[in-house]
């Protein structure tokens, strides 16, 4: 491989799209295809075992869509990949473009419309690449997520928010505490309060972040501070804002 060839990794769980991309990209000798994946948890193995130049990546894919794998690459990859979004679903396109992606492919596309997004790719990757941590903002706000995914190691854990019981800050960090399970993300924890319903759960603290619904009772600790007991008997501090925060969600004004 020489110095001026591209690795490329295309990222569809159907077939026949991954072999019309592919037929199309043999025109293209600078391009190298190094792995094709037919869903999310074959692209984040694969991106960690061998990171491409190029990503050609499909949204709508079952266990882990193409913004959650777009996530976990970033939060092990220092230079993330030049990502181009390829898909029938043009509702993405907005989302795509926060998460800085290179291109936005609507199926079906022509030879030449893949040629423009090449020449916005290579132009990308001749600047430098982006920073990672682009995909977790790209979630408009009315948007809510419906679960967490986690990456450990090689293995990938999805966390669905309904499972989720509270959240702890560790530095730069969130521990997510589901079933009697901790998870750790990097994330902080201002970044995850932005994309979690405030009807469901709440900052109760500056370190945590509680499913209202796992509120067995709250309890007086110390002068204007009192205690979270969860229906676990895990006991977390509630400060006075997080207190007020806990009366407004509840719909309690008395205090």
């Amino acid at each position: 491989m020489n110095t001026n060839t591209l690795r490329a990794m295309i990222v569809d769980d159907q077939e026949l799209a991954r072999g019309y991309l592919r037929e199309l990209l043999q025109a293209h000798p600078e391009i190298e295809i190094t792995a094709e994946c037919a869903n999310g948890f074959e692209a984040v193995k694969a991106v960690a075992e061998s990171p491409p130049d190029l990503l050609f990546l499909d949204v709508q894919m079952p266990k882990l869509d193409g913004f959650e794998v777009l996530e976990l690459i970033d939060q092990t990859q220092a230079s993330p990949p030049a990502v181009i979004f390829v898909t029938a679903y043009d509702q993405y396109a907005m989302r795509a473009f926060d998460a800085h992606a290179v291109d936005y492919l609507l199926k079906p596309f022509s030879a030449e419309r893949l040629e423009r997004a090449l020449a916005r790719a290579k132009s990308r990757l001749g600047e430098g690449r982006l920073p990672a941590g682009l995909a977790a903002e790209a979630r408009p706000p009315s948007e809510r997520p419906q679960r967490i995914v986690v990456k450990d190691g090689t293995r990938v854990h999805i966390i669905p928010l309904d499972k989720l019981d509270y959240v702890e800050a560790q530095d730069d960090y969130v521990a997510l505490h589901s079933g009697g399970k901790s998870y750790l993300k990097q994330q902080p924890i201002a970044s995850l309060e932005a994309t979690l319903d405030g009807a469901k759960f709440v900052r109760i603290h500056r370190s945590a972040i509680v499913n209202l619904e796992r509120i067995a009772r709250i309890e007086p600790y110390a002068k204007e501070s009192r205690i979270a007991i969860l229906t676990d008997g895990t006991r977390l501090p509630v400060s006075r804002s997080g207190y007020a925060r806990l009366l407004e969600a509840m719909g309690d004004t008395t205090g």
